[in-house]
């Protein structure tokens, strides 16, 4: 878990100008400041190099029994030890690399819908993102029974509201780690603990949380979990990770000649040069905020694992994300937005640095557009999240205000937010 104790924002060891430095999309001008992060992120030089590298030295196909194709093959197998490491698979043949998360949700979802027998519940959330919902609604034509978890009022979801959705029926429990919208997160751990004790499997939607904090599969004790590599400052990808033994036995649609083993049973698509750059954003995650800092094991006289330097450098995101959350509270609070979902400084360390808000009598539209011409990105509309708008009672057309932040953000940028937002007030 998170250490849960919160440094004031000046008082965070964090080289964000250094970090900064390694994505060209932050030093160009006329200057732009990037709050919709939640869309995607920017990519480091680093991923561009990787990328471009494979295009022109390795453009082949796998399976080849020439060099080139050699490589390209010993690529995979190196990218899919990066998002072990990353993720803290036990087997690195547990990961499979695809086109999106949506992707591998639609998949596993066929795949589970052929296991139903006896234990044909899903349970699903109203946070979710609807790809997360959606996939999983379409197996009541397979016989399934949708059971919904929802929000309280204070539109977050209590685990302890949980409990009494499960039984020997249930199948599997699907839901999101962190709310793309609203930023909140979910103590996976605790779901995992309460849906295996019925019997049942977890999936988990790990999109958001991915940029922002440690992803640990085994402490989060789901069974399936999937990421988009776009949103953690890699290529326009994804990844599905799950237990060896229960992807074994999962029922996959494949051709006749493709293994009917982990990895290439689950695998959507080969983008090899997108591989490369997931296995090259692990790699910067892990050089130029773990290394040099985690020099040996706790303990120890050994070198500090490769799981250990990732561990360190996403903690160090969380601490300074944190700070950002305290500063862009404060932001909204002082403009007078409405915040959605956790909006309380002391709890900070239960969300991410994603804000859902709106300010009184003022079009979200209105706002966002306000923020392009002072070159501030952020986002307005439903989120892809229709019942989580009607959670909070906003139309679809309308909807909502989104301000999303990531560690190459800084609080200087937080404060041109703000002064553009109280300028709209003083406006009305």
């Amino acid at each position: 878990m998170v250490n849960q104790q919160l440094s004031a924002p000046q008082a965070i060891d964090f080289p964000c100008e250094r970090i900064r430095s390694l994505f060209p999309a932050l030093n160009q001008e006329p200057a732009f400041i990037f709050l919709d992060n939640a869309a995607g992120a920017q990519i480091p030089q680093v991923v561009f190099d990787a990328v471009n590298g494979h295009l022109l030295h390795c453009n082949v196909q796998r399976g080849g029994r020439y060099a080139k194709s050699m490589e390209v093959d010993a690529t995979i197998a190196r990218a899919r030890d990066s998002v072990a490491a990353l993720i803290n698979a036990r087997h690195s043949d547990e990961v499979a690399f695809g086109m999106n998360a949506t992707s591998f949700l639609r998949l596993l979802s066929l795949a589970i819908g052929r296991t139903l027998e006896t234990r044909n519940e899903i349970v699903v959330t109203n946070l979710d993102h609807e790809a997360n919902i959606a996939t999983w609604l379409q197996l009541e034509r397979e016989g399934a029974t949708i059971v919904w978890w929802k929000m309280r009022e204070d539109n977050n979801l209590h685990v302890e509201d949980l409990a009494s959705l499960l039984n020997s029926k249930t199948r599997l429990v699907a839901c999101t780690v962190t709310s793309h919208a609203m930023g909140s997160i979910i103590d996976v751990a605790a779901v995992a603990k309460m849906a295996h004790a019925v019997g049942a499997e977890v999936a988990l939607d790990c999109v958001h949380y991915a940029p922002h904090a440690v992803i640990d599969v085994q402490a989060f004790d789901c069974d399936y979990l999937v990421c988009s590599g776009y949103k953690i400052f890699a290529p326009h990808m994804g990844f599905m990770w799950g237990r060896l033994e229960l992807l074994n036995e999962l029922p996959t649609f494949r051709e006749d000649f493709i293994p009917d083993a982990p990895p290439y049973k689950i695998v959507t698509v080969e983008g090899l040069h997108i591989d490369n750059g997931m296995r090259s954003i692990v790699n910067t995650i892990e050089s130029n905020l773990g290394a040099n800092r985690v020099s040996h094991e706790e303990g120890s006289e050994r070198p500090a694992s490769r799981r250990a330097r990732i561990v360190h450098a996403m903690s160090l995101i969380r601490d300074y994300e944190a700070a950002l959350s305290v500063e862009m509270l404060e932001v909204l609070k002082a403009a007078g937005a409405i915040v959605y979902g956790v909006d309380d400084p002391a709890l900070v360390l239960r969300r991410v640095p994603t804000f859902c808000f709106n300010l009184p009598n003022v079009a979200p539209a209105l706002v966002t557009e306000t923020m392009s011409d002072h070159g501030i990105g952020i986002r307005d509309g439903h989120m892809y999240a229709p019942r989580l708008m009607k959670q909070l009672g906003k139309s679809l057309d309308t909807g909502v205000i989104r301000a999303s932040l990531l560690h190459y953000n800084t609080i200087e940028e937080i404060h041109e937010f703000g002064k553009v937002l109280r300028d709209m007030v003083r406006a009305q």
